[in-house]
């Protein structure tokens, strides 16, 4: 019933789609999830959409510095660059590695330091990209621009990073 009841609401961003979902007070007496385990979940699933933009930004930054030429020569054999998209994947692999085993676990603290390390790799990996990208990257020519705006914007979903410190502090202690 909840599912029948969520309606499209309009974004400003047309490649996200947003949805409002009915008072859920409204549902008293149903089966619904905890609302801790649907926080953790939601974090999880965010947590999972940022490594995917996070290696796609990765992917786009190499794929470009291949094929972008300047001084007779593709711009990925330049130092500068590899540096960037060797930070990239060291940013990427170990939030994989966090996704993936909060993914296994469900355990709220994995899944907040998953959240933490992805929300991480996905905007500086956006930015990277834009700067491999050059002025190109601000343009409706690459997507790169719209990449770090929605990392930015995931990046406060379902647990923020101040919160997720939170979580894995009280953990420690």
């Amino acid at each position: 019933r909840l599912v029948d009841e969520a309606r499209p609401v309009r974004s400003l961003d047309p490649g996200t789609p947003l949805w409002r979902v009915p008072d859920l007070s409204a549902y008293e007496g149903e089966v619904l999830p905890d609302g801790a385990r649907l926080r953790c979940e939601g974090a999880l699933l965010a947590a999972a959409e940022q490594l995917g933009s996070a290696t796609r930004s990765l992917e786009a930054a190499v794929q470009h510095a291949g094929e972008r030429e300047q001084f007779g020569a593709p711009i990925g054999v330049f130092q500068a660059v590899k540096h960037l998209c060797a930070g990239m994947l060291v940013r990427a692999e170990p939030a994989r590695s966090a996704v993936y085993a909060a993914a296994v676990t469900g355990d709220p603290v994995e899944a907040a330091a998953a959240k933490l390390l992805a929300d991480e790799a996905a905007v500086d990996n956006a930015r990277d990209c834009l700067q491999v990208h050059g002025g190109m990257g601000f343009t409706w020519e690459a997507d790169v621009h719209l990449r770090l705006k929605r990392a930015w914007l995931r990046s406060g979903q379902w647990l923020t990073s101040a919160d997720a410190e939170e979580v894995l502090a009280a953990d420690l202690g």
